[in-house]
């Protein structure tokens, strides 16, 4: 028997990266919020890798951050350690990651979550989105509760209709042994939401006691870190203690092994049927494609100060656990370990992204959203990302306010978004630098320049928040400014300087900025000669030193990004008959009618529209603008 609960403005199901985020972000712009989770004791669980950023990832951190998420506040409280990737290449490709206590991250999430205006939290099934004159009225538990909800932010990540898979032992549950959400995928099939199935996994958990570390290579964090969050305390930051990580790696015994059991293997006898992540393979199946590589590197990752369990990176498996006991013996170090939880690979339904915009709400069902895995990533950082954005635009949605909508050039996770809805996905998406067509201004460092003024107007950032940025921001220009302004005379000084790093010497006086410009000079080298530097923070000094440094190349970008633009202003009628378009191809009239790109520059980026295509739709909408004939002959 139904009942009725309560009435909000935005329902979130699920209490995932993506699900905290979207209903923090819905109740703190003022909106009654109700927060679904199967279980109260899963709130952020990080079920796969206990780590926070990477490579792409450690960006959409940052971004978050400066929109006024809570992933980055939450993670530098539950560091365990922190380094920069890549720190030795340029600033567009360094990406922070964190090692995060798993547990205490959890806590953290939580404890913000219960202490937060407007929002309940509620253990629940979700097993009905219903609908009333086509618009989202109402969703139903598993036990007939009826929520009413004006708008519903759906981020089930691995959770529907999911399957655990160990060799050939099987169970219809999600993650960490909670039970699936069994119902959902059926009421969405209801609603005409194409569905797609998809699979990941995760690595087994050992027992620290049972490791020999010394025969493992140690892997120590900064020694200074960074914190994701403008909020955090630095000198808390670098107070906390740490936990070093450490590498190991497989053999031709260990790939011996898989070879042997490969026909047990899940993955390879059809047992599996949903598609896996290209990027972060299982180890047999990495096995099997590179079968030239006579090892395979491994990270030995702790989950948590109050734990032994480490986290064996690289070490997925859907094999049987014998056969992973095996596999793990003959690795050198392990040849004792213990397995506390055994590896598995899970399928899970989600959808075709396509069917959203850039928003993240479905085409045909206005109120209703989805974010995180259930849109077809993978990954903490993308879930958290496209919840914070779902639950946004939910919350300006109630309000009858325009969606906040993300550019490439503005953000990865603009990217991240464009690419789902533009391009769809056909294997578990992750973010990379190599994404972005923009990444030397989308870098770590400047993410609040870029969206910190996004957040504040949409309601999220805070103004404490926003003024600290514009302090910062007023700091970085004052620099700049000096720098530009103030020159260095020859001196013994300088010129010894410059024949260190194999740079000439200088005969007349120098601005400084154009010193900074030269091949391996540094903010902190000009010091000698720089007689008027005021101490600045470390944040402010990054900044300006590649702004300076790297003016050109940004510049270049900013000019790509503003012809690029052009075409994203070329709106698309959202009516428009593809098939009446004469000069279209074939392919590109079942492409175009099937996404409803918004613009030129969104349906350039659809695969299969060719640059003949958008020729023709430019030749369309000018003659449409001129009040000519749509039909169009191309050749």
């Amino acid at each position: 028997m139904e009942y009725f609960v309560d009435s909000v403005d935005v329902a979130v199901i699920g209490a995932g990266h993506a699900g905290c985020e979207a209903a923090l972000a819905s109740a703190r712009m003022g909106c009654r919020t109700v927060l679904f989770t199967i279980s109260n004791d899963a709130v952020a669980n990080m079920p796969c890798n206990p780590s926070i950023g990477g490579t792409g990832k450690g960006q959409l951190v940052f971004e978050i951050d400066a929109l006024g998420g809570e992933m980055g506040r939450a993670a530098d409280k539950a560091m365990l350690q922190d380094r920069i990737l890549n720190a030795s290449k340029g600033p567009a490709v360094q990406s922070k990651r964190i090692q995060a206590d798993r547990m205490l991250y959890r806590d953290i999430m939580k404890k913000t979550i219960e202490h937060t205006d407007g929002l309940s939290l509620v253990q629940a099934e979700i097993t009905d989105i219903r609908l009333k004159g086509g618009t989202v009225s109402e969703v139903v538990t598993s036990l007939g509760a009826v929520w009413h909800a004006k708008a519903v932010v759906i981020c089930t990540g691995t959770y529907l209709d999911s399957r655990v898979i160990i060799g050939d032992v099987h169970d219809s549950s999600g993650p960490d042994g909670l039970h699936a959400a069994k119902s959902l995928t059926a009421s969405l099939l209801r609603l005409g939401i194409r569905m797609m199935r998809f699979k990941t996994g995760t690595p087994p958990r050992i027992d620290s006691r049972s490791i020999d570390y010394s025969k493992l290579e140690r892997q120590d964090g900064e020694a200074h870190p960074t914190p994701y969050s403008a909020d955090t305390d630095l000198a808390e930051l670098e107070a906390r203690p740490k936990l070093p990580c450490y590498i190991a790696y497989t053999n031709e015994k260990t790939h011996d092994i898989i070879r042997k059991n490969i026909t047990r293997s899940p993955l390879y006898s059809g047992e599996i049927h949903g598609i896996g992540p290209r990027y972060c393979p299982s180890i047999e199946d990495k096995v099997v494609r590179f079968p030239d590589k006579t090892r395979h590197q491994l990270f030995v990752e702790p989950t948590g100060f109050g734990t032994g369990e480490m986290y064996l990176q690289g070490f997925s498996s859907s094999m049987p656990a014998d056969v992973q006991l095996d596999m793990l013996h003959s690795i050198e170090g392990f040849e004792q370990a213990v397995v506390m939880r055994t590896a598995y690979a899970i399928e899970y339904d989600c959808i075709d992204s396509t069917q959203l915009d850039a928003s993240l709400s479905f085409k045909e069902i206005p109120g209703l959203y989805g974010a995180g895995q259930f849109n077809g990533t993978s990954g903490y950082e993308e879930a958290a990302a496209q919840g914070l954005i779902a639950g946004m635009n939910a919350a300006l949605y109630v309000k009858g306010k325009p969606p906040v909508i993300l550019t490439r050039d503005s953000s990865y996770i603009g990217t991240l978004i464009d690419d789902l809805v533009t391009k769809g996905t056909n294997e578990p998406y992750r973010m990379m630098t190599s994404r972005s067509e923009y990444r030397l201004l989308l870098r770590q460092d400047n993410a609040d320049s870029r969206l910190s003024a996004i957040g504040h107007s949409a309601g999220l950032l805070s103004d404490a928040a926003y003024g600290r940025y514009l302090k910062k921001a007023a700091l970085i220009k004052a620099e700049k400014e000096r720098l530009m302004k103030t020159v260095v005379p020859p001196s013994e000084t300088i010129n010894s300087i410059l024949a260190s790093v194999g740079e000439p010497p200088i005969k007349t006086g120098v601005r400084i900025s154009d010193l900074l410009r030269r091949p391996g000079i540094t903010y902190e080298m000009l010091a000698l000669v720089d007689e008027e530097r005021k101490p600045l923070p470390a944040n402010v000094v990054f900044t300006v030193q590649t702004e300076l440094k790297y003016e050109g190349y940004i510049k270049k970008q900013l000019a790509e990004a503003a012809r690029f633009e052009k075409l994203e202003k070329k709106l698309l009628p959202s009516d428009i008959d593809y098939q009446k378009i004469t000069g279209l191809s074939t392919e590109a009239v079942q492409k175009l009618t099937l996404h409803r790109p918004l613009s030129i520059g969104a349906a350039s980026r659809i695969s299969g529209v060719s640059p003949a295509d958008i020729s023709v739709l430019l030749i369309y909408l000018d003659l449409k603008r001129r009040g000519g004939e749509q039909e169009i002959s191309h050749g």
